[in-house]
């Protein structure tokens, strides 16, 4: 039995055998891949939830599409994090990409990821993508007007994932976006994680002209609803620029579909006042 219980005193529960499939301990964490009766394949990381193979569909597309069609043409794409390969599928799926770039500090996720989750991991040898088995702070520093798209698919603000959630951080990933760039990164759960959302609003808001919270369910998350920072220096009001790639999207899609791109943004008041009063 999987459990992770939040500091608020609640948490999920998932029925798993007793024995994971994989577990090895990185420079950076503990990497486990568990096997589950309803939800197959789960990847942990120091026992935390990251996805699992039958509700992983809920995160990967909402980092990915909101941002994606909210551009024009998404050449290069730059993933942060995301070595379960998730996120770098789902942007492989719009047709304008050229390049997708991953930057990845664990190369023990990208490993059994692609070994114990082949639908997630399954774009990872695509001729598209590059990997990069690096810290991404150090990784992102020298990058200028490089990217269409950053998506910061990264873990919670602990351990290898801390350095991602500082001003100089963002500061660099703005830096490293062509005009009228868009970033999106995972902004965490306005249930369990009150703090730590409104501490890296505060930190976008001194970043970027235009940060807009938008925010959804995703099941085996505990508080089963999360939050993503939509930002960029341009765009006011995220709207989808080219309606016939977002069909096509739409048309193979488990979630996003074009109502959906505009209902996102309205987001209940205490998701907005915990990304304004940052």
């Amino acid at each position: 039995m999987y459990k992770e219980i939040t500091p608020n005193g609640y948490g999920i529960a998932i029925e798993t055998d007793e024995k994971p499939l994989y577990s090895a301990q990185s420079d950076f964490q503990k990497v486990e891949i568990l096997s589950s009766k309803g939800l197959g394949n789960i990847l942990t990381l120091d026992d935390l939830m990251m996805t699992t193979v039958e509700d992983e569909f809920f995160y990967h597309e909402m980092i990915s599409h909101i941002p994606m069609c909210s551009h024009p043409c998404p050449e290069r794409v730059l993933v942060i994090g995301g070595g379960d390969g998730g996120t770098v599928r789902e942007a492989l799926h719009h047709k304008t990409v050229k390049s997708v770039e991953l930057c990845e500090i664990d190369g023990l996720v990208i490993e059994a990821s692609k070994k114990f989750l082949p639908t997630i991991a399954g774009k990872l040898d695509d001729e598209r993508v590059s990997i990069h088995v690096e810290d991404a702070i150090e990784y992102i520093k020298d990058k200028k007007a490089c990217y269409d798209v950053v998506l910061i698919d990264s873990t919670d603000p602990m351990g290898p994932g801390e350095g991602l959630f500082t001003e100089e951080f963002y500061t660099n990933v703005k830096n490293s976006l062509k005009e009228g760039g868009i970033v999106v990164a995972q902004s965490e759960s306005p249930f369990a994680n009150k703090k730590e959302m409104r501490m890296m609003y505060r930190l976008l808001h001194k970043v970027f002209k235009n940060v807009k919270p938008y925010a959804g369910p995703i099941p085996t998350y505990p508080g089963g609803y999360w939050s993503w920072a939509f930002c960029s220096e341009t765009i006011d009001t995220p709207e989808i620029q080219d309606i016939q790639r977002a069909k096509e999207i739409e048309k193979n899609a488990k979630l996003y579909n074009t109502d959906l791109h505009k209902a996102v943004f309205c987001v209940p008041n205490f998701v907005r006042k915990i990304a304004e009063d940052a």
